[in-house]
């Protein structure tokens, strides 16, 4: 009799331990799973989708720049600086705001990686459209001067040509593999599959704007001169460098509109609409909002190619 009570309590402790040891393990693989996760920062939103689509499950995107801000003006949240410390990387891509904040962003953890996305793309200066000629000759000087400087700073908007984000990818791609070698061939794959993507995207619009009637868009904030370098379209802009049009300025806007037969101006949600709509007033015409900052970037980017053509075949 006392063996079998001794049987029977050693049958428990072992069923016990073995409970035990199993929930350690799972416990011990969920920890596992999650440290897989590797924690990194973007500045804007359509970078999440890029590093998403390399980094697949291995990684969590963080955005600095919340949906609705404006890249030119947003200063960080406290707690976005601090949730810095649990990051592996931060990509960078040129918007305004870096200037002033990456280096506060690089102190907030000091073995957080720096990737530089655009450290391999030769960004063109912003071109403006406002005309002076009609102008008296001192104002002319004075506007002249007050454009030099916004005229030729870099245009940022390097995300909106498929081009340049294969660029992008690449950096992104070899950043993510010395952080997590283990990974590599996944972020190859990845890689390879995105730039597939991307080329059926440039496809697809290519296909969409061909034979247009006209190829000038009128836009309020200079966002897609690389898209139209990629496919043939001319961007007049409306504000350039942040600064609005003078009166005079938006007269001329205005005559150009009429004279190029636009209909549309196009602005996007981050920015008044109070001059595109002035404009459109005047012509006749209309507003339409476009965002190079939706988080589909690949969709996003076909359905503002239907978008122009659409207009631009009126």
């Amino acid at each position: 009799m006392r063996n079998k009570k001794s049987s029977k309590k050693l049958f428990i402790v072992l069923l016990i331990a073995l409970i035990v040891s199993l929930s350690a393990c799972q416990a011990s693989d969920q920890t596992e799973v999650d440290q897989e996760a590797m924690q990194v920062m973007v500045s804007i939103v359509p970078q999440r989708y890029f590093v998403e689509r390399i980094g697949g499950d291995s990684v969590t995107v963080s955005v600095m720049v919340e949906p609705g801000s404006s890249p030119a003006t947003y200063e960080p949240k406290p707690e976005q600086l601090t949730s810095l410390s649990n990051a592996a990387a931060y990509f960078s891509i040129g918007v305004p705001f870096e200037s002033a904040w990456l280096d506060k962003i690089a102190e907030a953890n000091s073995e957080m990686m720096m990737v530089d996305t655009i450290a391999n793309i030769e960004r063109k200066p912003i071109e403006a459209h406002h005309h002076h000629e009609e102008e008296g000759e001192e104002d002319h000087d004075h506007a002249e001067d007050e454009h030099d400087h916004a005229e030729g700073a870099p245009d940022p908007h390097v995300w909106v040509s498929p081009e340049l984000v294969k660029v992008q990818s690449q950096a992104i791609y070899e950043a993510l593999s010395e952080l997590d070698p283990q990974h590599e061939a996944d972020y190859k794959a990845n890689l390879e599959a995105f730039i597939a993507d991307i080329d059926d995207l440039e496809a697809d619009i290519s296909a969409t704007l061909s034979g247009l009637k006209s190829n000038k868009f009128m836009v309020f904030h200079p966002a897609w001169g690389y898209f139209g370098d990629d496919f043939g379209l001319e961007q007049i802009a409306v504000e350039v460098g942040g600064q609005e049009p003078s009166a005079q300025e938006l007269a001329n806007l205005i005559q150009e509109a009429k004279e190029e037969n636009i209909q549309v101006i196009f602005a996007q949600p981050e920015f008044s609409t109070q001059d595109a709509e002035t404009i459109a007033n005047e012509i006749g015409g209309e507003v339409l909002l476009i965002s190079p900052l939706a988080p589909d970037w690949l969709q996003n980017l076909r359905n503002v190619a239907q978008t122009f053509s659409d207009v631009l075949n009126k």
